[in-house]
């Protein structure tokens, strides 16, 4: 469903991501590791189509992220790490505006924002300015917005950052439910306890590499004095 195909990007003569290879399939809960600047973010943004690669292609079904735009953003459902809202809108408001991005009917917007306001407990705040939000009434009004349209896949850049307990457990079960309803979840984070916690599969990256990618079994297979937590076998990973 989602394929990295020898993708390679290039800042002048810095390579951030060098040909990655990548395919997540429906129903898993991917979690995407590595230290600031490995490229995990440079790969999330290329998926999307915030950056195009600079050789090396990304599928996602049939469909060339490049080539294709127009259908890839159909399928797509993106949560940047820092929540951009218009700050003149309601939270409805904003909600409205994106569905009405994505052409849904007026009937099938007004009935997916109901949806999306109860998911995320939007309920009491949804009619409000959206200047007046904390941190995590954004980051929720975010994730509602990226499903709207309930895509097939949802890429969520720390999706725990500045959350409260309540905010990470409700985002926590919803990542891991969307993925088990056939979705793909892929999330980049540095929260390793969390990764450890929902994820399927991890990926970890160093210097624009994956140098790990499987499940965490596997990683402790690979790396069997390196600990048992996600925490312990990471660092013993980026020690080598």
């Amino acid at each position: 469903m989602l394929r990295f195909d020898h993708v390679t990007r290039t800042y002048g003569n810095r390579v951030a991501v060098d040909a990655l290879n990548l395919s997540l399939q429906r129903g898993e809960l991917f979690a995407l590791l590595g230290h600031n600047g490995a490229g995990k973010t440079t790969t999330i943004k290329m998926l999307v189509g915030l950056l195009k690669p600079t050789s090396g292609a990304i599928y996602v079904g049939p469909y060339n992220v490049v080539e294709n735009p127009r259908e890839v953003s159909r399928l797509i459902g993106y949560v940047p790490d820092l929540p951009f809202l218009y700050e003149k809108l309601s939270g409805r408001e904003f909600l409205r505006f994106v569905a009405d991005m994505y052409g849904m009917p007026d009937a099938s917007a007004r009935a997916a924002i109901e949806r999306e306001a109860e998911r995320f407990q939007l309920v009491e705040f949804i009619d409000q300015l959206t200047e007046s939000y904390s941190h995590g009434m954004r980051q929720r009004t975010v994730f509602a917005a990226a499903m709207i349209h309930q895509p097939e896949i949802l890429v969520v850049d720390e999706p725990m950052v500045g959350l409260d307990p309540h905010s990470i457990r409700l985002v926590k079960d919803l990542l891991k439910a969307y993925a088990v309803s056939g979705k793909i979840v892929l999330m980049s984070t540095h929260t390793l306890n969390i990764a450890e916690e929902i994820s399927d599969r991890v990926g970890v990256m160093k210097s624009g590499k994956i140098v790990f990618e499987g499940k965490l079994e596997e990683l402790r297979h690979a790396l069997p004095s390196g600990g048992s937590t996600l925490e312990s076998l990471y660092l013993a990973l980026m020690e080598n």
